[in-house]
């Protein structure tokens, strides 16, 4: 059995399609978010803590771990905001997360943000529009985000250029690929939903760090 820890899990993107001999501990601090990964996946165990910590004090008890530290401080984003007058330092401690795994952790591991605005104080992998930091190699795949514009019959250049904006963060949906928030109450499922691994990645991340096992973690 291979046993996982999935930090700031969010609700379970990267984790839906993994299979197989696993048992996985999920951490997140958001109750509501950790309620719904745990009604997604029942088997796993949900720990409601601070992700960055629990990894500090438990680190040694797993074979593999992945982290997806909040990426808001170092998205592309913070262009738009600094000229809106929001100034905001990046949050260094997703580097002391790939900095202590690389050093202390001697499983599989993978460290998950955005592609920064900076150029990455350590260099990473990419894969999607995802950066990956891992201590195994990760071979870039496609993949379709689902952007496009939604309402191409708009009269107005300018309201096509929202509407291809609007997509791109994902509005008023409640599925992206076999994510499925109806029925749950949340201020932002929009946001609850960009911030999900895609399963399809999370699965490619996975057969990558167990290439030998993966035929008998009936992986597909």
């Amino acid at each position: 059995m291979i046993k996982i820890l999935n930090l700031y899990a969010g609700i379970g993107g990267n984790r839906k399609l993994w299979d197989g001999d696993i048992e996985v501990i999920a951490v997140e601090n958001n109750k509501e978010i950790a309620k719904i990964y745990q009604d997604f996946f029942p088997n796993d165990k949900v720990i409601i803590a601070d992700a960055h910590q629990y990894l500090l004090e438990h680190f040694e008890e797993f074979d593999f771990i992945w982290s997806s530290p909040p990426c808001q401080s170092h998205s592309g984003t913070n262009h738009f905001l600094f000229g809106q007058g929001i100034r905001r330092f990046p949050d260094l401690k997703l580097y002391e997360e790939i900095i202590f795994l690389k050093h202390w952790f001697k499983g599989k591991w993978v460290v998950e943000n955005v592609k920064p605005y900076y150029e990455p104080l350590i260099k990473g992998q990419q894969c999607g529009r995802h950066y990956f930091w891992s201590n195994f190699h990760i071979i870039p795949i496609k993949v379709d985000y689902g952007i496009g514009t939604w309402n191409r019959k708009t009269a107005s250049k300018e309201k096509q250029r929202k509407a291809i904006i609007r997509e791109a963060q994902i509005p008023e949906l409640t599925t992206l690929h076999e994510l499925n928030l109806k029925g749950y109450k949340l201020k932002n499922k929009r946001q609850v939903l960009r911030n999900c691994v895609l399963p399809r990645v999370g699965l490619h991340i996975f057969k990558m760090a167990f290439k030998e096992p993966q035929k008998t973690l009936n992986l597909v």
